[in-house]
Parts: structure tokens; C-alpha cells; sequence
């Protein structure tokens, strides 16, 4: 077996990139956790295993320190993808000042998740009491089913086509997600065959580069990126300036 690779980062705040570590299957290191104390430790290790899901028997304890709105949302996004359906019993309180209450995600996230191809069938959030801080004593059933894919609007494509289309019905444009580890971002390109046999084509990428510390973005590179959609319609555009001036 080779030598295992991690993602480096820094900060406590790091630590909700584990729930993307887990869905990714990409091991990460995280270091710096506490700046004044090293008590228990100041790095953390994690490689992440196989989302399992299944029937939990016993309810979950959440406590009362944070409702059950904070926990809901890393489980859905996870139990998405186990091997098996989840069904599990949270108990502790509905609702508090610090999170979304189990009512409100409920109602959002819920409809939000089914947008993306999420089956109804088998997602269910069901509150069978209600609880408030100091004791809690809420229960909340959490269903959720397994989904194979997500059903995605690809905004930089469509919008190219969008452009494009009007002017030649023949348009053919596809994603590819083959990319390597350390890829990070997107791009696009686009390519023009006339009816005289000559090729015209227009290329455009989005990334970040990264500086001589590998968990750091160089200073230049922390802009915010170009949305997707802009950059669909900035792409289609600059390949119909190039068909107007006939590729000079």
C-alpha cells in the first residue's frame, strides 16, 4: 500500500469540512485547532470509512446544548448516501435562538432536497413532541432513503446554450467530470467547425493559485471567483466575437 495523502487545513472552523472529507472519501489533516491551549490536542486525522445508514433501535441523545435542527442537516446530507436507509429517533429540543427549528428545516430543506431528485417517498422528518432549553424532552423521527445520484442545473452550460442556440440549432454541449484530486474549480470550452471545414475555438477556466503553503490560497487568488453563469455567458460570447471577426 502506498503512503496515504491528506488534505491539509487550518483552523477549528475547519472541522465542518468533515462532513464533505466523509462524502468525498478524501482523507484530511486538520492542525492549528486551538491557538491558546493544547489541551487535548491541536490536529486532527481523519480518514473517512463507509456511510452505513440502516435502523437505529435506540434513540439518539442530542442534549440540550444544541437542537436537533443542528444535527439534522450533516445526517441528511450523509445518510443520502449510505448503503442502506436511515431511520433514526433524535431526542432533545425542537426548538432554540442558536438554529432553524426542527419545524422550519422541516418545511424548507425538505422540498429543497426533492428539487434536487431526492424520492419523497422515504424522506420524512416527523415530530412526535416538542421540547425547549432547559430540559428539551422532544422526539423527532428522521427518515431518510438512498438516492444513487442528484439531479443538477449545469447554469454555465445552459446559459452557453442559451446564447448560442438562437443563432445555430446544431449546439452540442456536454460536461465531463473526470478530473483529478488537486483539479479544484472548472472550465469550459467551445468549438466552432464552419461549413467551410475550419475550426474556431475559445477556451476559459476558473481556479485559484495557491501560494508556497499548500493549506494557503495566495494573496491574489482570494478574490470571489466568477460565478458559473457569468461565465457561460461571458465564454459564449467572447466565441461569437471570434465567428465575427471569421477567427482573426
Amino acid at each position: 500500500m502506498g503512503k496515504m495523502t491528506y488534505k491539509r487545513l487550518k483552523g477549528s472552523q475547519s472541522f465542518s469540512q468533515l462532513l464533505l472529507s466523509t462524502l468525498s472519501s478524501t482523507p484530511i489533516l486538520i492542525e492549528d485547532i486551538r491557538a491558546d491551549e493544547t489541551w487535548p490536542g491541536t490536529k486532527l486525522k481523519y480518514k473517512p470509512g463507509t456511510i452505513m445508514g440502516g435502523r437505529q433501535h435506540s434513540a439518539h441523545d442530542c442534549g440540550v446544548s444544541w437542537s436537533i435542527g443542528y444535527f439534522l442537516e450533516p445526517r441528511i446530507m450523509l445518510c443520502l448516501f449510505a448503503k442502506q436507509p436511515l431511520t433514526i429517533r433524535l431526542k432533545g429540543i425542537t426548538n432554540d435562538s442558536k438554529d432553524p427549528s426542527v419545524d422550519t428545516f422541516k418545511s424548507t430543506t425538505l422540498p429543497i432536497l426533492k428539487r434536487f431528485g431526492v424520492p419523497s417517498e422515504g424522506l420524512e422528518i416527523k415530530v412526535e413532541s416538542h421540547g425547549l432549553p432547559p430540559n428539551g424532552g422532544s422526539e423527532v423521527l428522521l427518515s431518510v432513503p438512498v438516492v444513487q445520484s442528484l439531479t443538477f442545473e449545469y447554469g454555465m452550460i445552459k446559459v452557453a446554450r442559451g446564447i448560442i442556440n438562437p443563432l445555430v440549432s446544431d449546439v452540442h454541449i456536454f460536461s465531463d467530470h473526470r478530473s483529478g484530486p488537486e483539479a479544484g474549480k472548472y472550465g469550459i470550452s467551445l468549438v466552432v467547425e464552419t461549413t467551410s471545414g475550419c475550426f474556431i475555438f475559445i477556451d476559459t477556466v476558473v481556479s485559484q493559485v495557491r501560494d508556497n503553503d499548500t493549506c494557503g490560497l495566495a494573496d491574489d487568488a482570494r478574490r470571489d471567483l466568477m460565478p458559473p453563469n457569468d461565465n457561460g455567458v461571458g465564454i459564449a460570447s467572447a466565441l461569437l466575437g471570434e465567428i465575427a471577426q471569421s477567427g482573426v
